[in-house]
């Protein structure tokens, strides 16, 4: 017992560090919560204006959540980095230093599923890519590789990664529950062109 409550602690923690908030302070650009539509994942970084400040919050939001599970691994096994995993994405989604108001979950799901194995997490790459550069709905393309993301998981791993994505996929799903509305009334800002105020 005292191991599941070290790894999820250890995920939780790394997972909750709000890279997305901390970076844009540290450059200058006040408060990323203030912006857009106040999340502080990439994608509302990128409203700074600045493409490189975005590209690392996204770097290090998928990296804490690798680490997380690396750590885990390295110390007590895959079954404590599957937890070490899910606890990082709750972590980031609900930082306990930003009152549990965090990002959505996707850079941090890539990050964990390419620890925990590579394939599953390349599959989830490319299926962003492909439906990103296809509609230009960064929303839609991380909806398509979550909802995937399970059969992919079976497929190269097993039920125990199977579970875990599925678990992950529904939060996913329902951290973009506005941006599904947005996409089902044709409303969702496309990757490229204007934002609409609020959204993310």
């Amino acid at each position: 017992m005292t191991q599941y409550a070290l790894a999820l602690i250890l995920g939780y923690l790394l997972g909750s560090v709000p890279f997305g908030f901390l970076i844009t302070r540290a450059a200058g650009l006040g408060d990323v919560r203030t912006i857009g539509s106040g999340n502080i994942g990439a994608t509302n970084v990128l409203r700074t204006g600045r493409r490189d400040i975005a590209a690392l919050t996204l770097i290090l939001d998928a990296g804490k959540g690798a680490v997380a599970v690396l750590i885990a691994s390295m110390l007590w096994g895959y079954d404590f980095a599957l937890i070490a995993g899910v606890a990082a994405f709750f972590g980031h989604i609900f930082p306990v230093w930003l009152g549990f108001k965090g990002g959505k979950g996707v850079a941090t799901y890539v990050g964990i599923l390419l620890a925990l194995n590579w394939v599953v997490g390349l599959i989830f790459c490319a299926t962003w890519l492909l439906i990103l550069f296809a509609q230009r709905y960064s929303s839609l393309a991380a909806l398509t590789a979550a909802a995937t993301a399970p059969m992919f998981a079976f497929a190269f791993s097993g039920v125990q990664l199977t579970w875990v994505t599925a678990i992950l996929s529904i939060v996913l799903f329902i951290t973009h529950r506005e941006n599904i509305v947005r996409l089902a009334r044709g409303t969702e800002s496309k990757v490229g062109g204007k934002k609409n105020a609020g959204q993310s």
